[in-house]
């Protein structure tokens, strides 16, 4: 049975250690044909981490799709673990959410780089932290991502963890995220459907399946209605999209939407076995 849902909301997230980083940018839409617009924190320029999880455990009195841009596991099934010659390795992807945050719990903020960063953290190692790749690192890409990459759609590797362009950090920020939210909002594919759920998105992957050049689009007002017009929306009506996050969080919230109804999507990662411990992107089919 296909979920349905009222209202949907596009994040585009951050892992920087600021404690209201401004790449947090949120855009919401109801169903019908609506632009999405974009939404501010009531007493901030910018969100906090904590808010937005406020924000999505607030949304539990109406039927509500959350799509927030990071990585919610590691890849397992191409060695057979998350952090392959770790004797604790976490076995599935609740247990990585509470592996990630019990190691970062000093620091604020859902900043997630102790694990990374600290030399006691057993999994250092792991991670790609700048300079030259390292001989010993291995690009290691989930199910989800090699799907996508038929439309040109590679994150980069969630094990790296420098640059502006890296998912590796505002991974690990919204892991902990997902740990204190997972017992009360459905987080899918890990759970079913639920009043309100909170799936994986790529925003270039929305940009790129609707046939439009993803690069810089917040240059190009027209790319942004062309992308919007795919997804059955009227064109954006709201305040300047002057950064690549807001133009992200805008066309996610009205990919979510048209996609929400296509069973294919949701269907998706019932076909691929290792979904279960690494999640999926959603509308990758």
């Amino acid at each position: 049975m296909i979920p349905t849902f009222d209202r949907f909301i596009g994040i585009d997230w951050s892992g920087a250690k600021a404690a209201r980083p401004k790449g947090i940018q949120v855009a919401v839409c109801d169903s019908g044909t609506g632009p999405p617009v974009l939404v501010s924190p009531a007493a901030a320029a910018h969100w906090s981490r904590e808010e937005i999880g406020a924000l999505i455990a607030d949304a539990r009195g109406t039927r509500t799709l959350v799509g927030i841009d990071f990585a919610f596991a590691y890849a397992h099934a191409d060695a057979g673990a998350y952090f392959p010659g770790f004797g604790d390795s976490p076995s599935d992807a609740s247990a990585l959410w509470a592996f990630v945050d019990a190691f970062n719990h000093a620091e604020p903020a859902l900043y997630g780089g102790a694990l990374y960063r600290d030399p006691a953290s057993p999994v250092r190692g792991h991670y790609w932290t700048g300079g030259p790749r390292p001989a010993s690192f291995m690009v290691r890409r989930r199910a989800a991502e090699i799907a996508a990459a038929g439309l040109n759609a590679t994150p980069h590797p969630v094990f790296k963890v420098f640059t502006a362009a890296n998912v590796g950090t505002g991974s690990l920020a919204g892991m902990r995220l997902l740990h204190r939210l997972h017992r009360a909002v459905a987080v899918w594919p890990f759970a079913p459907p639920g009043a309100v759920t909170v799936v994986e998105i790529y925003p270039k992957f929305f940009v790129r399946a609707a046939g439009v050049k993803a690069e810089k689009l917040v240059e190009d007002p027209d790319r942004i209605d062309a992308t919007l017009a795919h997804y059955g929306s009227a064109p954006y009506a709201g305040p300047p999209l002057d950064t690549e996050d807001k133009a992200d969080a805008v066309v996610s919230a009205a990919g979510l939407r048209a996609l929400a109804s296509v069973p294919e999507v949701w269907a998706a990662p019932s076909r691929q076995p290792a979904s279960r411990r690494e999640g999926w992107i959603f509308g990758v089919s």
